[in-house]
C-alpha cells in the first residue's frame, strides 16, 4: 500500500495532525467488565402529535477473544433499545459506525441517530462556546433500536497490546472484528430474529460494504445498509497523474461549490442547483472523461473547448484552469475558488470558508469544516458520557485517529481499494438486501458523483436494481449538521426502514 493511498484514506475524515500521534496505551490483562444500564426519555414531535420515548442505554466494552480464550481486544459500544417493546423480533436493530479509518462513532450518534445531538447553528456553523446537547427531535430511535460501535483503535476500544493492534488495523482485520462484535450482540442481546442494518458514514461506508459480505458468509443476513457519503472504490478519490477518474468526478461538485459562493457564469447562477448539475453530470460523461482519455491526441480547437467549458462549469479562472493542465486537484480548488475574497472553501463541506495564513498559498492551511465540529462534539460526548451515561473511565475517547494513526494497512493486491464487488457478492446472496445512499452536494471528501460512479458500476443483476434507493442533500460530508438535511435524512432512512 502507497504512503500517498494512506495518506489519502486517513484524510477522508481526519484532520492534518501534529507528527506526535500518540499510541495507544497498553491494555495487557484486560478483564471484562459489566456493562452499565441507564433509562432515560424523550419527547419528539409537537402537540397534538408530540410522542414520548422511553429508552434503555447500555454501554460497555465488548470483550474479543482468541481461539484460547484470551481476551484480544475490547469493543466500546452504546446501545439504544426502546422501552415497551412486546415483541423485539418485529423491531429492527441498527449498528451504526463512522469511518477514518480511526473514527470513533460520535459523529453519526450525536449528529444524527441517537436521541441526543450536539446543538450547531441551523447551516450547520460553529455556535459559541460553552456548547449544548440537546434533544433530538430526529432520532431515529423511534422506528430502530440503535448501536453505536467504535472499531478497536477508536474512542475507548483498545487492544490487549500494541502488537495485537496489527489484527484489527487493517481492512479485512477491521470488517472480522466488527462482524464479531455484532455477532456477539446478537448473541447476548437475543436479537438474532430482529430485522438488521448497519449503516456506516465515510470509510464506515468501505466498512458496512464489506461487512455485508463478511456477514452474510458467516450466516447473518441484513435487512438493508445505509451508507452516508460512500465512499467504495478509493480510485475515484486518488489524485496522481495515472488516473483522471477523480479530476472528472469532481466537476459536479465543485459545480455546486461554485453555485453556492455565486461564483457561477450568470446563465447558470440564475439557475436551480439540480438543473445546473444534470448539465455538468451530462458534460463530465458525455465529453471531459472521453477528452482525458485522449489526452495530447486533443486538438488544439477541442482543447480549448474542453478549457472553456472546464472553467464554465467550477467557476474558475480559464488561465488557471489552462495552468492546471485542466486537471483541478482539490485542495488548489479550496484556495483558488475564492482567492479574491480571501477565503477557502471546506473539504468535509464546501460551503465553509476559512482564512488561510498566507493568502498566495497553493492549499489551505486548514479544513474550516473539520474545524467547526471537532470541539463541540468533542466536548459534548465526553460530558455525556460521563454525566448522563454514567460510563467512567480515564482512557481518552480517540474521536479522529489518535488512537491508530498511521499504522493502518489495506492488505490488498489491488492499490485502489473496491469494495464494490463485495457489496454486489451480498446483493447475489441475499437478494432481499436493501441499500440506501445518502449523497451531499458539497461533500468534497466523497463526492456524490464519484459514489454514483462506483454504484454504477458495480454489475448488478437488473432485477436487483430496484433495492437501491438515494437521498440527495444540500449540504456536506455530515449533511445532518444542516438542520433541514438532517430532517429529510430522517424521513428518508424512516421511510427506507419501514418500506418492504
Amino acid at each position: 500500500m502507497s504512503v500517498a493511498l494512506l495518506a489519502l484514506v486517513m484524510a477522508l475524515q481526519t484532520p492534518a495532525r501534529p507528527d506526535s500521534v500518540k499510541p495507544a496505551p497498553p491494555t495487557a490483562g484486560m478483564v471484562e467488565e459489566k456493562p452499565i444500564q441507564t433509562h432515560h426519555s424523550i419527547t419528539i414531535g409537537k402537540a397534538p402529535n408530540a410522542r414520548t420515548l422511553a429508552y434503555t442505554v447500555t454501554t460497555g466494552r465488548m470483550p474479543l477473544r482468541s481461539d484460547k480464550g484470551e481476551i484480544e481486544g475490547q469493543i466500546f459500544y452504546m446501545a439504544y433499545t426502546l422501552d415497551g417493546v412486546t415483541d423485539r423480533s418485529r423491531r429492527p436493530l441498527m449498528f451504526s459506525f463512522n469511518g477514518g479509518p480511526g473514527s470513533a462513532s460520535v459523529w453519526l450518534h450525536l449528529g444524527a441517530l441517537g436521541p441526543r445531538r450536539v446543538k450547531m447553528e441551523d447551516e450547520g456553523w460553529l455556535p459559541a462556546p460553552p456548547y449544548q446537547l440537546v434533544d433530538n427531535d430526529q432520532t431515529w430511535l423511534e422506528f430502530t433500536d440503535l448501536v453505536f460501535i467504535d472499531p478497536i483503535g477508536t474512542g475507548f476500544s483498545r487492544a490487549a497490546t500494541p502488537e495485537l493492534g496489527k489484527k484489527f488495523w487493517s481492512l479485512k482485520g477491521d470488517i472480522a472484528s466488527v462482524g464479531e462484535f455484532i455477532r456477539l450482540y446478537l448473541t447476548r442481546g437475543e436479537r438474532w430474529t430482529s430485522p438488521l442494518y448497519v449503516v456506516g458514514e465515510s470509510y464506515g461506508t468501505t466498512r458496512a460494504a464489506g461487512l455485508s459480505g463478511w456477514l452474510v458468509d458467516h450466516g447473518i443476513a441484513l435487512n438493508g445498509v445505509v451508507l452516508v457519503s460512500t465512499i467504495l472504490n478509493f480510485g475515484t478519490t486518488n489524485w496522481n497523474s495515472g488516473n483522471d477518474l477523480p479530476y472528472a468526478l469532481m466537476v459536479p461538485t465543485y459545480t455546486a461549490t461554485a453555485w453556492y459562493h455565486k461564483k457561477l457564469a450568470a446563465e447558470l447562477q440564475g439557475r436551480p442547483l439540480r438543473e445546473v448539475l444534470d448539465e455538468s453530470e451530462r458534460w463530465v460523461l458525455d465529453e471531459y472523461i472521453p477528452g482525458l482519455a485522449r489526452g495530447d491526441r486533443l486538438s488544439p480547437d477541442q482543447r480549448r473547448h474542453q478549457g472553456d467549458q472546464l472553467a464554465r462549469f467550477t467557476g474558475l479562472d480559464r488561465g488557471f484552469v489552462e495552468r492546471s493542465n485542466q486537471r483541478i486537484e482539490l485542495g488548489r480548488f479550496e484556495t483558488e475558488l475564492l482567492r479574491d475574497r480571501s477565503r477557502a472553501v471546506g473539504r468535509l463541506d464546501t460551503r465553509f470558508q476559512g482564512i488561510s495564513a498566507i493568502q498566495g498559498s497553493e492549499y489551505p492551511d486548514f479544513d474550516p469544516s473539520m474545524a467547526a465540529i471537532r470541539p463541540p462534539y468533542t466536548a459534548m460526548f465526553n460530558d455525556y458520557v460521563h454525566r448522563e451515561l454514567g460510563y467512567q473511565s480515564d482512557l481518552e475517547y480517540y474521536i479522529l485517529g489518535g488512537g491508530i494513526g498511521a499504522r493502518w494497512s489495506f492488505d490488498s493486491d489491488n492499490e485502489f481499494i473496491d469494495v464494490g464487488e463485495t457489496l454486489r457478492g451480498a446483493f447475489a446472496r441475499n437478494p432481499h438486501m436493501r441499500l440506501f445512499i445518502a449523497f451531499g452536494y458539497y461533500d468534497a471528501a466523497t463526492p456524490y458523483f464519484a459514489a454514483e460512479y462506483s454504484v454504477e458500476h458495480l454489475r448488478l443483476d437488473p432485477s436487483l436494481k430496484g433495492s437501491i434507493k438515494r437521498g440527495y442533500y444540500p449540504a456536506g460530508h455530515m449533511m445532518y449538521i444542516h438542520q433541514p438535511s438532517l430532517i429529510q435524512l430522517r424521513k428518508d432512512v424512516g421511510d427506507f426502514v419501514g418500506s418492504k
